[in-house]
């Protein structure tokens, strides 16, 4: 009885996951630079690093609800970014190394104020440094989906 349970459990597991990966590549937003670099290099994509507090920035919540959120916008970064979030949260737990990540992410970037969005080409170089080329930035904007990514193509590619 033990053994159709747990063969059961592994049955269930694998009907998830192979649920979750659905043919198409997953929606991601990285919080590991290291993890996003390589998807990036690997995909030939820029990261688009996104810093918010995301328990606390109204702007914040408002551009994930009105943007982020919607298909629209997933369709065009899923083609275009490597999503990567940098968040400065008050109440939610981070691990030591996100927080020492993301403060210097937003020291490097000079970010004062939230929400900012950063487009930048990556290089990993062979003694393990990385060399990021700003492309530019970009916050909350009006108009939706369609708005915000026209503006952030312009950003990526912009001839």
């Amino acid at each position: 009885m033990k053994t159709l349970a747990f063969l059961s459990l592994i049955f269930l597991t694998s009907l998830t996951s192979f649920a979750q990966k659905g043919g198409k590549e997953d929606f991601v937003w990285h919080t590991d630079l290291n993890k996003a670099i390589d998807v990036a290099n690997k995909e030939n994509k820029p990261l688009m690093l996104f810093f918010t507090g995301s328990d606390w920035c109204g702007w914040c919540v408002k551009l994930q609800k009105e943007v982020f959120t919607q298909s629209e916008f997933k369709k065009w970064a899923q083609a275009n970014v490597v999503l990567v979030e940098v968040d400065f949260p008050r109440a939610d737990i981070q691990t030591e190394e996100v927080k020492t990540q993301n403060r210097m992410l937003q020291q490097q970037f000079a970010v004062r104020g939230y929400p900012t969005c950063w487009f930048v080409n990556v290089d990993k170089l062979k003694d393990g440094k990385v060399n990021f080329t700003q492309l530019g930035s970009k916050g909350y904007e009006a108009g939706g989906p369609a708005n915000w990514t026209t503006g952030a193509q312009t950003i990526i590619k912009p001839n």
